[in-house]
């Protein structure tokens, strides 16, 4: 578990499970994913990140208010796994914030712990993250917390058609600090 001044970052638990679905499957959290999924999707999503947690150590872990106990998203470090892309074995940090914990450098904040927990327990030499050239806000963030554009590395993902405009990531990435 990660401990910030307002935030816990922990494994998933099966729990999460419907609180996480009703947190983000809102038209807007998934407005640059192409609008809401089954629960079965984020269920998915979830199984993934408690399987690498116990492969890796590590993986985009739950995000707790510490002052409340809700969850109020997700924020962490995977392996990328998109093979046939440029960013397979990339150390991806992500993150998704409800939208009522928007405004409030809560994403700032787990981004920031979660990049100090990579370099710290981790030999990577970068972590790297993606988005659709729209999502101003997630991109906006990767410039904060000081990583940089790396157009040699965007990629279609590939669980989007060829022809999905949501498919088109951008990357960009921070290096490893001297």
């Amino acid at each position: 578990m990660i401990e910030t001044k307002r935030l816990r970052l922990r494994p998933w638990r099966e729990a999460d499970k419907p609180v996480f679905h009703a947190l983000a499957n809102t038209p807007t959290m998934m407005a640059h994913f192409g609008g809401p999924v089954p629960q079965s999707k984020h269920n998915a999503i979830i199984d993934r990140m408690i399987d690498q947690q116990a492969r890796f150590g590590h993986c985009m872990w739950a995000v707790d208010l510490k002052a409340s106990g809700e969850l109020a998203g997700v924020c962490g470090l995977r392996i990328g796994g998109h093979r046939g892309t440029p960013v397979p074995d990339e150390l991806e940090i992500g993150w998704r914030i409800g939208e009522a914990y928007w405004g409030q450098g809560i994403a700032r904040e787990a981004a920031e712990a979660s990049i100090a927990w990579g370099w710290t327990n981790t030999a990577r030499p970068r972590i790297a993250a993606w988005t659709v050239i729209g999502n101003t806000r997630s991109w906006g963030l990767m410039e904060r917390l000081g990583m940089r554009r790396r157009a040699d590395l965007d990629f279609h993902h590939p669980d989007y058609p060829a022809d999905d405009p949501f498919g088109a990531m951008i990357v960009y990435a921070i290096e490893r600090p001297a």
